[in-house]
């Protein structure tokens, strides 16, 4: 349902779709990266056993909470940007 009680059109739908793709998709790639900046010493050298587990483990609770972090801000910005009033048109100030 949109704001004013009616259904949404095939556009708005193909915009939330869209939205929820990048949101996927570029929270995926931040997560690897850190990942990989922080598990990746870990995974390439050989490093004492405490301090491997250490790194696995911070590398992918960090990945994971910016994950969660990059998907959630990316949707609720969406949510919040203001729509043209008119299709096809912009505000003024863009």
């Amino acid at each position: 349902m949109t704001r004013h009680g009616g259904r949404r059109s095939q556009a708005e739908r193909d915009a939330v779709t869209v939205e929820i793709g990048y949101a996927l998709c570029s929270a995926a790639f931040a997560a690897a990266v850190v990942l990989g900046a922080v598990a990746g010493p870990a995974l390439l050298f050989e490093l004492p056993g405490t301090f491997e587990t250490v790194l696995l483990r911070t590398g992918m609770t960090l990945a994971t909470v910016l994950f969660a972090v990059r998907t959630v801000a990316v949707l609720v910005r969406f949510r919040r940007a203001a729509q043209p009033s008119q299709p096809g048109r912009t505000n003024p100030d863009s």
